[in-house]
C-alpha cells in the first residue's frame, strides 16, 4: 500500500548509509550523536525520536585515536620521551587488550533490549550492494569463523565492521531479526507509519578502499552482490557501480518515504589519509604527486621499495571515476525524483591545497560567525571573516599549541571531524529546506563547535605530530618496543584489506 502523502509521515528522518552517515571519525565509530543526520533530527527536533546504537563504550569500535592519545597524555604529561617508550608501550598494549575483549563480548553481553530498529541504519565499511547483502547471520558466521587472541600483530577487536553490523541491524541478536538487512529494517518504519525524509548515503565504499589499502584493483563481475570478505577489488568499475545504484533504487522505489536524498561522492583523493609525496615538490603538477603512500610518511622517509603507494596516474583515474559515479548518481536520481546533495562538490570547493592555497566557496557565516564568538576557536577565523580550517591533517601551532592547519578531517585522515559533520549536515539542511522540509530551528553551530574536542581542545602530544605518528607506526629504530605491527596500519587494514580477505 502506497503512503498517503497528504498526512504528516510517522518518521520524519531515517537513514540508511556508510561510516558517512554513522558519525565514524578518529579511526572508529564512537559518539553517533555528533553524526550529521544527528545535527538535522536537532534541528527538526523530531518525534518520534531520531534514534541510533551508541558505542561510547572502551573508546569506540574499533578505536578512537583521539581518546588513545588523551590517554598516554593522561600518563605519560605533554611529550613522550625516547626512555618513555616501553612504559607507554605497556600502557597501549593494556588499554588496547581491555578495548578488544570489550568489543568481542568477553566482559559483558553486548546485546541491547529494543523493540525496533535504529532509525539510522548505518554501518562503516559496507558498500552499495551491502543494504541487501550483509544480514546479523552472515556476520556471526563470520566472526565465529575468524578469531584470533590477543598479540602484538592483532591488537584491534576482531571483525569491527561486523560486530558494528549486528549491532545496527539486529541489536538484541534475537532469531527473529537475524536474517534481516539494512532495506528490511527501513521497511519497517516505512510499513509503520511512512518515512517523511529518508537520506541514502552510500556509495564511498565502492571506492575509498584504494586509499586506504594504496591498492587499486577494478571489480570484476563475480565480485557484484558478494560478501564484503570474498570482495577482493578496491574500486567498482562505473558500470558495476550503476548496476549496484539501480538495483538499490529499484528496491527504495517500493518505500513508502516522501522525499529522499543521496549525496555525491568527495574525490577520495582530497582527505589526508594518504599524502602525496615527491623528490622535488615543485614536480607535483596540477595537483597531483607523483606518489601517494601513508599520512605519517613523510617526505624523506618514503621508499617505494618499502612503503606502499599509489601513483599519480592511479589518482587522477580515482578522480575520473569518482565523477563517473556522481553522474550515476544524478542520472538516477532524476530518474526517481530524488534530491541529491552536493557534498563532494562542497568536499572539493574547500580543497585549499589542490586548489593552490585559494577556497571556491566561503563557509556558512553562520558557522563563521559561531566559530569567532567561542574563545577556543576564534584564531581560526581573519578579520575578513574567511576561516583557516583546511582538509589537510590536523597540525598545531608550537606557540600556542591550538590548531592552526586542517579541521576538516579527524585523526584517521578519512573521516570527518565533529566541525567536518556539522558542515556535512550544513548542505544537506539547505537541500532539505529548498526541498520543503520544515526544521524547527537553524543549524545550532554553537554546539556543534563546542562538541569538537579535537578542534577546540586538541590532544597536546599532537604538537609534536610526526614523533607521535612515528611512534604510533614504529617507524625507524621504535620498533624496538614490541608493541607489534604498527598500530596505524592496523587501523587502515580495518578500512580496507581485512575487509576484503586480503
Amino acid at each position: 500500500m502506497k503512503f498517503n502523502f497528504k498526512k504528516q509521515p510517522k518518521h520524519r528522518l531515517v537513514v540508511m548509509g556508510d561510516s558517512l552517515s554513522q558519525g565514524f571519525n578518529n579511526g572508529g565509530i564512537y559518539r553517533t550523536d555528533l553524526s550529521f543526520p544527528a545535527f538535522l533530527a536537532r534541528a527538526m527536533n523530531s518525534n518520534p525520536k531520531f534514534e541510533q546504537p551508541s558505542f561510547t563504550a572502551q573508546a569506540g569500535l574499533p578505536i578512537n585515536m583521539e581518546v588513545l592519545i588523551r590517554g598516554l597524555h593522561d600518563e605519560f604529561g605533554d611529550s613522550l620521551e625516547w626512555d618513555e617508550y616501553l612504559p607507554a608501550g605497556s600502557h597501549l598494549i593494556k588499554t588496547l587488550r581491555r578495548i578488544k575483549k570489550y568489543w568481542e563480548g568477553k566482559f559483558k553481553d553486548l546485546k541491547v533490549d529494543r523493540d525496533i530498529p535504529f532509525h539510522n541504519q548505518s554501518i562503516w565499511g559496507l558498500g552499495i550492494s551491502d543494504a541487501w547483502v550483509v544480514n546479523s547471520y552472515k556476520c556471526q558466521n563470520f566472526i565465529s569463523n575468524h578469531q584470533t587472541e590477543f598479540n602484538v600483530f592483532d591488537m584491534l577487536p576482531d571483525n569491527s565492521m561486523y560486530t558494528t553490523a549486528q549491532l545496527v541491524l539486529n541489536p538484541t541478536f534475537s532469531e527473529e531479526a537475524i536474517h534481516k538487512n539494512m532495506l528490511d529494517n527501513i521497511e519497517h518504519f516505512s510499513n509503520d507509519g511512512g518515512i517523511e525524509n529518508l537520506i541514502i548515503c552510500l556509495g564511498h565504499n565502492n571506492i575509498v578502499k584504494a586509499v586506504t589499502a594504496l591498492r587499486f584493483e577494478w571489480s570484476e563481475p563475480d565480485h557484484l552482490y558478494t560478501f564484503p570478505s570474498d570482495r577482493p577489488s578496491t574500486v567498482s568499475r562505473p558500470e558495476h557501480f550503476e548496476l549496484e545504484y539501480r538495483a538499490l533504487a529499484e528496491r527504495v522505489s517500493k518505500f513508502n518515504a516522501k522525499n529522499i536524498f543521496v549525496p555525491t561522492i568527495p574525490y577520495v583523493t582530497i582527505p589526508p589519509v594518504m599524502r602525496g609525496v615527491n623528490s622535488d615538490l615543485s614536480s607535483a603538477k596540477n595537483g597531483y604527486f607523483d606518489f601517494y603512500t601513508r599520512f605519517w610518511v613523510w617526505d624523506n622517509d618514503f621508499n617505494p621499495k618499502r612503503h606502499p603507494f599509489l601513483t599519480r596516474e592511479e589518482s587522477i583515474l580515482l578522480d575520473q571515476t569518482v565523477d563517473e559515479y556522481n553522474q550515476i548518481i544524478r542520472k538516477v536520481a532524476d530518474e526517481y525524483g530524488w534530491n541529491t546533495v552536493p557534498v563532494g562538490e562542497r568536499v572539493a570547493a574547500i580543497a585549499r591545497r589542490r586548489l593552490g592555497g585559494e577556497v571556491k566557496r566561503r563557509f556558512p557565516s553562520a558557522f563563521l560567525e559561531a566559530l569567532n564568538l567561542n574563545t577556543q576557536t576564534s584564531h581560526l577565523v581573519n578579520e575578513d571573516m574567511t576561516c583557516e580550517l583546511s582538509t589537510d591533517y590536523i597540525r598545531l601551532s608550537k606557540e600556542t599549541g591550538k590548531l592552526f592547519r586542517g579541521g576538516i578531517f579527524s585523526l584517521d585522515g578519512l573521516h570527518p571531524t565533529t566541525i567536518g559533520y556539522g558542515l556535512m549536515a550544513g548542505v544537506y539542511y539547505e537541500v532539505m529546506k529548498n526541498a520543503g522540509v520544515k526544521f524547527e530551528s537553524e543549524m545550532d553551530w554553537e554546539y556543534i563547535i563546542s562538541q569538537d574536542s579535537l578542534v577546540n581542545n586538541p590532544p597536546i602530544l599532537l604538537l609534536e605530530l610526526r614523533s607521535l605518528l612515528r611512534y604510533l607506526s614504529m617507524g625507524r629504530n621504535e620498533s624496538f618496543i614490541h608493541l607489534g605491527r604498527n598500530l596505524l596500519a592496523q587501523i587502515m587494514d580495518v578500512f580496507s584489506r581485512d575487509l576484503s580477505g586480503k
